[in-house]
This record gives structure tokens, sequence and C-alpha cells, in this order.
């Protein structure tokens, strides 16, 4: 897996057709019909965990390829 930053992976959802409903802090909710809404840590250009980058990509429902 491919490791990116929460500022490209968010890119990556809006690209998807994801809306951005709420910002706190560092946290952006993304939003789409029928999956349920997606949280992305946003710290400038850190890279995401793996973990975390899997649980997120895993709930959106991208894989490797829509990075």
């Amino acid at each position: 897996m491919k490791r990116v930053s929460g500022k490209h992976l968010a890119g990556v959802l809006e690209k998807k057709g994801w809306t951005h409903t709420r910002t706190r802090g560092s946290h952006r909710r993304y939003s789409k019909p029928g999956f349920p809404p997606v949280t992305v840590l946003v710290h400038g250009n850190k890279t995401l965990k793996p973990r975390t980058q899997q649980n997120i990509m895993r709930s959106a429902g991208l894989s490797d390829a829509d990075l």
C-alpha cells in the first residue's frame, strides 16, 4: 500500500464524489450516500499511519489504484 498524507487522501475522496461535511480541528468528515461517514486526519503533509489509512480506505471503498 502506498502511504499518503491525510491531505492527499482527502483530495482523493473528493474526486471520488465524497462531500466534505464538517471540520473539527484537524479532522475532516466526508459523506457519500450508501457509505458510513469517513473522518480523515489532516496534519499538513504528514503521512498517515498505515493502519489508519487502511481503515479509512476500507470504509470509503477505495483501493491502492485510487491513490
